[in-house]
């Protein structure tokens, strides 16, 4: 190691240490620990360029230990991508590009939301398998148009949760070579010494999961830690997990190698001593020597040049393969699919009882045709979830071509995969499983959300219509939940168009998640269910004046029984109104005036009827309506015979409509 490499080193410590200091709040002990081997995986071996951070070819690095997000933020600083001294000097403030942990498209240069500690391992799990997709697709002899790596840093936090183990565990079974994952091994976590908890030899477990395992015994020895970088990108077969034997704190003498250092500042007499320890001027604060600055200079020309030649090779590329360089921009223009609006036979079904994951499945082959970039699967489910793709090929170690992903029985991580997928670019994402397992996705479902990205969710057997599984598997409160959650559209059809409805929403979606929530029993098709449904709620049966008696509404399944209850009510001479509301989400998003007209405020009479929870509704219903829901957990028995016991009949609806009425 040079003098000028410790001096960079140093200075990422220093500056992490003291932004944390500032702020009062924060991380520490990551950034003066790792510092030794994020420098040297940025300045010697990662490909990047700071003034094209989107650049298609770059590696990806995650920081899936988000805490230590100082650590990051001072190589962003250092390599330029735009964050400055203040900004450094606001972290965990309000408003700052530098929040307490690293946010997606809050701060250039962040490949993903991490903080939750394994959710950022699972993601690069994902990215990895999008360049393998993409490189098997584009690639052609002396045109590797897509050759990246991606890179994560995990901790002992990471390493004991549940998500990572699962996403490893698919790595190693896909040969994701191109997936090094770095961790952070100091045996200390918040609560003291990881004894107390975790005892396990990491190292074991990932070789027997498959994975190329490399120790560096010294986290400050960068010559060995380039040693064990150059080893894993030797290795094309495994993924590559470096244990870097580090000092948590490492530099302050009185914190290093303790809990203390890990979650609370340094303190500034302790921040004293460690610039004593490290050689560093007392009395400067947030200093960056000259000479780092000249040296990441170099080190940002240099990822220039790797991007010039990349551009190079892509315009010979381009000439080479004009159809393939064609299908390059299509994939990655973020339009496809968008054109389906105005194709009717995207719109036309037969009028047949159906299941809505079934209808699903032949909507997603149709998309294919359109959506040539359409990549997903399911958690072990797709015969049931109706999610396998025709003639897409499957996704594996001997295909990486293949579209169709095999997630195995792995919920959590195969939603943070998604978001990995989602994030790298290229490609349109969705994952799979039955509805009532969305607790099991929903961590990552949240950062989806709040990354806004458009992952797309298809959740199908949406509730007691299960039966004969009974209440582990019937969904009561899942959709409350999804609904609760920002920027997640919940999207429940309640036939033929209206699934196709939910499909041309997710599939057209720029910054927005959505669930589709499939049933498993047949549903009737409606004549009057339309394109309508993109406003997430309409009217199906229309009132004969502005203000009808009342007002029917239900969401998927249950439509039918309102539908039906309506056309009666009718034909006995009440001004009804019939309400589909497949979408929540996107009925609050449209106009004060829209919302008027399908639910007009002086028609005080209402019902709604949905097989879950009742949550939610009575901001539709008031004071004056009432409900036909679930307010408990289901129960084993054919799903018909579930719907009656629990009172989802059409016969229930009218008994429920004319006592409004008073009649």
């Amino acid at each position: 190691m040079t003098q000028l490499d410790q001096l960079s080193i140093n200075t990422i410590r220093i500056l992490s240490a003291e932004a944390i200091q500032k702020a009062n709040s924060g991380h520490p002990g990551l950034p003066l620990g790792v510092a030794p081997m994020a420098y040297e995986l940025w300045a010697n071996h990662m490909k990047h360029h700071s003034k094209n951070p989107n650049w298609h070819d770059r590696d990806r690095f995650i920081l899936s230990a988000g805490h230590g997000s100082m650590l990051l933020y001072s190589l962003l600083h250092l390599f330029g991508y735009g964050l400055t001294i203040e900004d450094l000097k606001q972290f965990r403030q309000w408003g700052s590009k530098t929040p307490g942990h690293p946010e997606y498209g809050h701060t250039v240069g962040i490949e993903t939301t991490t903080g939750p500690l394994g959710a950022g391992f699972a993601t690069a799990v994902g990215m990895a398998m999008a360049e393998a997709n993409l490189a098997a697709k584009f690639n052609k002899p002396e045109y590797p148009v897509v050759n990246h790596y991606t890179y994560t840093i995990a901790g002992d936090g990471c390493m004991m949760e549940g998500i990572t183990s699962e996403a490893a565990s698919l790595a190693a079974t896909l040969k994701l070579g191109k997936l090094i994952a770095f961790y952070d091994s100091n045996n200390i976590s918040i609560e003291g010494h990881t004894d107390i908890a975790f005892t396990e030899d990491v190292g074991k477990r990932y070789e027997a999961y498959g994975w190329q395992v490399l120790y560096v015994n010294d986290g400050n020895d960068t010559q060995e830690i380039s040693d064990a970088i150059v080893q894993a990108k030797n290795e094309q077969d495994q993924p590559s997990l470096i244990i870097v034997k580090t000092i948590i704190g490492y530099g302050c003498p009185n914190k290093q190698g303790t809990a203390s250092a890990h979650g609370e500042p340094l303190g500034e007499d302790n921040l004293k001593e460690t610039k004593k320890f490290l050689g560093w001027p007392l009395d400067e604060s947030f200093y960056v020597p000259e000479q780092v600055y000249s040296h990441m200079e170099t080190l940002i020309e240099k990822g220039n040049k790797e991007e010039q030649a990349w551009n190079q090779l892509m315009n010979q590329y381009r000439q080479a393969y004009p159809e393939l360089a064609k299908e390059w921009e299509q994939w990655h223009s973020n339009s496809l699919g968008e054109d389906l609006i105005h194709d009717e036979s995207f719109w036309t079904f037969d009028k047949k009882a159906i299941a809505t994951r079934a209808l699903s499945g032949q909507i997603i082959n149709t998309l294919t045709k359109n959506v040539p970039n359409l990549i997903g699967g399911s958690a072990d489910l797709a015969p049931s979830t109706k999610t396998y793709m025709s003639d897409r090929g499957d996704f594996s170690a001997e295909n990486y071509e293949g579209m169709n992903l095999h997630f195995g029985v792995r919920e959590l991580a195969m939603a943070a995969i998604g978001n990995g997928l989602c994030l790298h670019g290229g490609l349109k994402a969705f994952v799979s499983t039955f509805f009532v397992f969305s607790d099991y996705v929903k961590p990552s479902i949240r950062l989806s959300a709040l990354m806004q990205i458009p992952l797309i969710f298809v959740l199908t057997h949406d509730s007691i219509g299960v039966g004969e599984d009974g209440p582990t598997h019937q969904p009561i409160e899942q959709l409350a939940s999804l609904r609760s959650t920002p920027n997640v559209v919940a999207f429940r059809p309640a036939d033929a168009k209206e699934t196709a409805a939910a499909w041309y929403f997710a599939i057209t979606s720029k910054q927005t998640p959505t669930a589709l929530v499939l049933t498993r029993q047949n549903v009737p098709y409606i004549e009057e269910t339309s394109k309508e449904a993109l406003k997430g709620g309409y009217t199906l049966i229309s009132s004969d004046s502005d203000t009808p008696e009342l007002i029917l509404m239900a969401s998927g399944s249950e439509v039918q029984y309102v539908y039906e209850a309506g056309k009666q009510l009718m034909n006995d001479g009440v001004d009804v109104s019939v309400v589909s509301m497949p979408s929540m989400d996107i009925f609050e998003k449209q106009s004060e005036a829209y919302k008027e007209k399908v639910l007009p405020n002086k028609a005080r009479k209402r019902l709604a009827v949905e097989a879950a929870t009742s949550f939610g509704w009575y901001k539709y219903v008031g004071l004056d309506g009432d409900v036909i829901t679930i307010d408990h957990f289901g129960a084993s028995g054919p799903g018909h015979i579930v719907y009656e016991q629990y009172g989802l009949t059409t016969e229930n609806v009218l008994n429920k409509a004319k006592a409004l009425l008073g009649k």
